[in-house]
């Protein structure tokens, strides 16, 4: 079978399609046909060799896809062949807290992730997805939707009544924009494209905010909210947007620190303690963060923003496109 390995060398161009021995399940495991993949942030450092310069190689990418359950090994009865799932991104975060055990277990870092034609994955670290989903859109599921509802709401309790601030319009910020407004939040955005932004308040975004237009965005924010500020910031940028997080957000707010798209400047951490800020880091969740997020979406019948597809052949160009930072939502590769 067909799978992508990140060799002797980084960088996309260094992404290399090889042939392996078709996976086995071992007891406890399940051996799953991909059918579709997505890329997260993470992957694109992975290749690049700027997320761990020591990865163990040859590595096969990607934590996100989904695809269909072919076998069990001994002993497995969470999921039975024909079923439809995608692997948790940590496969063994089943629940509670994450510690470093838990981490060494991540999909596309620490162990290989899946792209792959064929992968097999622990039975516990799989979930069923929602059936109203196609294959590209389920397949956005593992990383950054759940990165956005452990934010939101997990971690955020977030409800009606109260105000979101996204930052930019790529996977892990729509997310939180659907989940936000499924539970009655208004939602206020920032992005450096008014197309973009256009789109966004067709999402139901209330106010879209162009950071190049408008640097001091942290003021405009509290503007918009009557000089109080946002309940939850989703901080996707990092150390380079904080400063202006840090004024968007209210007395008593959260800030949940997700990214660090705008790299790893210093920043002036004082108003976290005269605002009595909480930042959390929020490093992806569990299965049964995955599965509670999964309920709310088929309630909801929410749909994730897929931007592009490639064919599996074609994974270089999923990748030289998330590069370019020109996707709204998710890049999806496809299987034939």
């Amino acid at each position: 079978m067909k799978a992508y390995e990140i060799q002797g060398g980084f960088g996309i161009d260094a992404l290399t399609l090889v042939e392996r021995p078709e996976p086995k399940p071992a007891a406890g495991q399940v051996l799953v046909k991909m059918r579709a993949w997505s890329l997260n942030y993470r992957d694109l450092l992975m290749v690049k060799g700027l997320y761990n310069p020591k990865l163990r190689l040859p590595l096969v990418p990607l934590s996100d896809g989904v695809g269909e359950v072919v076998a069990g090994g001994a002993g497995v009865t969470r999921v039975k062949a024909g079923d439809r799932v995608a692997g948790i991104f940590m496969q063994k975060w089943i629940d509670g807290e994450v510690d470093e055990a838990k981490a060494k277990t991540a999909l596309g870092g620490a162990i290989d992730g899946v792209l792959a034609e064929q992968v097999v994955l622990d039975a516990e670290g799989v979930v069923p997805v929602p059936k109203h989903l196609t294959n590209q859109e389920a397949a956005t599921l593992p990383c950054a939707a759940v990165t956005a509802w452990h934010a939101l709401v997990t971690a955020g309790g977030v409800n009606s009544g109260e105000t979101v601030l996204i930052q930019g319009t790529g996977g892990v910020s729509l997310f939180a924009l659907q989940f936000a407004k499924a539970r009655g939040a208004r939602v206020i955005a920032t992005s450096s494209s008014d197309e973009k932004l256009a789109r966004v308040l067709k999402m139901g975004v209330s106010d879209g905010i162009n950071y190049k237009t408008t640097p001091a965005w942290g003021d405009r924010v509290r503007e918009l909210t009557q000089g109080r500020g946002v309940d939850h910031v989703v901080e996707v940028g990092g150390a380079g947007t904080m400063g202006e997080s840090l004024k968007a957000v209210r007395m008593g707010g959260r800030i949940s620190l997700i990214g660090i798209l705008s790299g790893t400047s210093q920043f002036n951490p004082i108003p976290i303690l005269m605002k009595g800020v909480c930042v959390q880091g929020i490093f992806v969740g569990s299965r049964g963060m995955f599965e509670a997020m999964n309920e709310t979406i088929a309630k909801h019948e929410i749909h994730p923003v897929v931007d592009r597809v490639f064919p599996f052949g074609d994974a270089r160009s999923a990748f030289r496109h998330m590069e370019s930072g020109a996707h709204f939502g998710k890049i999806v590769i496809e299987a034939p």
